[in-house]
């Protein structure tokens, strides 16, 4: 039956405001009034204490650890791309180049997971074949992991066949930007393997994705989807635990869809599974912060992540760990 209401928790982190509020996914934030979101009335605010049972228990249980990093404080998911072609660190850490030397730069600077990725997903980019694919990302694991055996990596592809090999080399998540909706053989293999996923959501193939992109209401559209690419994972058989969000920010998306996306990103609590916020370098952030290089966009990347953590976003994934640690680290101290 399609959702007819949506709550997005109205968020704060004033600890004058802490009586009687309620805590976002056991996390540092709390919000005590709830906005009730409709395709068919307009919005109206109600009390937390109002909310139905199950909306409640999906806003307020504490996520479990995701490969066993703990969720009630933010983690830094350190982006590696072993691809020539990444819209903003193609062809820089390739196996054969410096990889590990990026990988152990990451760690040092704080770093709880690495996200490796061998197919660029950025608008345009065209298809890598499975074995490249592989080629590319297994190896690089393998020597991660070799001098890091207690590091946690992620795989970042569409693919089961290459999320296979990634987990056979030390991988422990599988990141999807299509929510395993590419491959066919993804679903099983995850429930087969008991693999932590994370599933994004994303419209079209990335050669096509932000050509004239449309949605009814991008928020509602989004969620909806989400929700049900959690359900297909639940009923095949995979544990709400081992499930991560990630709302997509720039896949398939405007800038207006993106800062429609970021001002509403509470709402996706109501899935009862953590948030992965991705906005490092996003096109959006070099156009509102007229930064056309997407090296120099790490200032306006931080911002972004910030108002993420404000609205009790789980993890961030970013190119520039050092910095954006040094910002959390300020944030959390604020509280």
């Amino acid at each position: 039956m399609p959702r007819t209401e949506y709550f997005r928790p109205i968020v704060h982190t004033d600890r004058r405001l802490a009586a009687g509020s309620k805590q976002l996914a056991g996390g540092l934030v709390r919000f005590d009034r709830v906005e009730v979101l409709s395709r068919s009335a307009p919005s109206r605010v109600i009390d937390a204490a109002d909310l139905p049972d199950d909306a409640m228990t999906a806003l307020t249980t504490p996520r479990k650890a995701i490969c066993g990093l703990d969720l009630d404080a933010p983690k830094l998911m350190g982006i590696l791309n072993v691809t020539p072609d990444s819209f903003s660190d193609g062809g820089l850490h390739g196996v054969g180049r410096d990889a590990i030397g990026h990988a152990r730069k990451m760690i040092a600077e704080g770093a709880d997971i690495l996200d490796i990725g061998g197919e660029s997903t950025r608008p345009g980019a065209a298809y890598v074949e499975i074995n490249d694919e592989i080629s590319r990302t297994a190896p690089a694991i393998k020597v991660i992991k070799a001098e890091f055996p207690d590091a946690v990596i992620s795989i970042d592809t569409r693919k089961a066949a290459v999320a296979r090999a990634a987990m056979d080399a030390g991988a422990g998540l599988f990141n999807d930007v299509s929510a395993l909706g590419f491959d066919p053989d993804s679903l099983p293999f995850v429930v087969e393997q008991d693999v932590p996923v994370c599933l994004m959501h994303a419209t079209g193939d990335p050669a096509t994705m932000q050509n004239d992109p449309h949605y009814d209401n991008v928020l509602l559209d989004v969620y909806d989807m989400l929700e049900n690419r959690v359900q297909a994972c639940i009923a095949a058989g995979l544990r709400r635990e081992r499930i991560m969000i990630d709302p997509g920010i720039g896949f398939g998306k405007t800038q207006d869809h993106n800062l429609t996306l970021m001002r509403g990103l509470s709402l996706f609590h109501g899935l009862g599974c953590p948030i992965l916020l991705g906005v490092s370098r996003k096109r959006f952030i070099g156009t509102i912060g007229v930064a056309h290089d997407p090296l120099t966009r790490a200032p306006g990347s931080i911002a972004v992540a910030l108002d993420g953590l404000r609205q009790g976003v789980q993890m961030l994934r970013v190119h520039d760990i050092a910095e954006t640690k040094q910002a959390v680290r300020l944030w959390q101290a604020m509280l």
